[in-house]
């Protein structure tokens, strides 16, 4: 027999403070109701500790169509839950998750091909097409595909970055872009995304891992977090300086962490004969493809959004302390403060921020 939903001792009635988007340019801290179920596999999640993503800069600059004013924005935190759907049974009340930013119904073709992604009820909806997790509750559909156990001891900050950012890092950028041993990569954007893809190489030992960014102080952190060269690009002369650096042969693999044209298409003049262009960004125009350059090249072209299938084996990873995603964070506010948040990660050249860290 299905169980009663069952509840933690707050109730989910009334309102709560959440980020709303509305419209390019435009969001505001508004009181909206507290969210409740709208199916059996559903979680009530109050959240902890959430952050701003690159994506959500996308979204407020009119990148992401399928997002539309009066949407909460996030999709990435951690959280306590409120209450369950009578179809989920490997989370209670009470429970501290991990929330992942892509929602698994895990029975459609997409998700039996383990591209969560692609879910057909699900994917990347938090804070796109459903309310997200700039909030002090949230809704978590296919809760026990969706949500992961948060380990006893782990830090919840660094969790946060498990969410997105290392996960698409390490599927988009690094697996896609098949980092090898002894191989060269240059990853273009060294933003939090960039970074996490650095990190996340390091696993298969690559001789080289260059950044290019315009950002000097962004390049410095690189060199801290792993890279062995860092190059800015403002001079116009990345593609020379990364010939000259790879004897005129180019990088074995080119990740794109940034989603405009120029870097699109500076990954396109670095990449080796035979290499390969994974891209990680978000792009909300049209990109050049040289295909009167590359048609000979033998050149992989990837895109993906990420599934987090990895996000098993990096929460592993992050217990046996092989690696720190601590390091991306530079800020810290409370909800209350959110626009101040959005404004120092949206001027990070000014404010050297990477990732923030939002208390709920």
């Amino acid at each position: 027999m299905p169980r009663k939903a069952t509840r933690a001792k707050a109730a989910t009635t009334g309102a709560m403070k959440a980020l709303v988007y509305l419209g390019p340019g435009k969001k505001a801290l508004e009181d909206r109701p507290k969210p409740d179920f709208m199916a059996a596999s559903d979680a009530i999640v109050k959240m902890v500790k959430t952050t701003i993503c690159g994506t959500d800069l996308h979204i407020l600059k009119g990148d992401v169509p399928s997002c539309q004013p009066g949407r909460i924005l996030g999709h990435e935190g951690v959280g306590i839950i409120e209450k369950v759907g009578t179809a989920v049974t490997t989370f209670k009340p009470g429970d501290r998750v991990l929330i992942s930013c892509i929602s698994a119904c895990g029975k459609c073709a997409y998700c039996r091909k383990l591209m969560y992604s692609h879910c057909t009820t699900g994917g990347w909806i938090l804070g796109n097409t459903i309310d997200g997790t700039q909030a002090e509750f949230v809704r978590i559909p296919y809760a026990e595909t969706s949500l992961y156990h948060i380990p006893d001891g782990a830090d919840e900050e660094a969790l946060v970055m498990l969410s997105d950012i290392l996960p698409t890092g390490f599927e988009c950028g690094v697996l896609n872009g098949k980092v090898a041993p002894g191989s060269t990569v240059a990853i273009v954007g060294s933003g939090p995304i960039g970074l996490a893809a650095l990190l996340t190489a390091q696993f298969y030992s690559p001789a080289e891992i260059i950044m290019i960014d315009l950002d000097d102080n962004r390049l410095e952190m690189a060199k801290r977090f792993g890279a062995t060269a860092g190059i800015n690009s403002a001079d116009g002369k990345a593609v020379e300086t990364i010939m000259k650096m790879t004897g005129k042969r180019g990088v074995d693999t080119a990740i794109e962490a940034v989603g405009i044209p120029a870097t699109f298409e500076l990954c396109e003049k670095i990449i080796a004969p035979g290499g390969t262009i994974a891209n990680i960004g978000v792009h909300g125009t049209k990109v050049a493809l040289h295909l009167e350059r590359l048609w000979d090249c033998n050149v992989t072209i990837t895109t993906r959004l990420v599934d987090t299938v990895s996000t098993p084996m990096l929460l592993d990873i992050l217990q046996s302390h092989k690696i720190d995603p601590k390091l991306l964070i530079t800020h810290h506010f409370k909800l209350d403060r959110i626009l101040d948040a959005y404004e120092t990660f949206g001027h990070a050249a000014k404010t050297k921020a990477l990732k923030v860290i939002i208390d709920a």
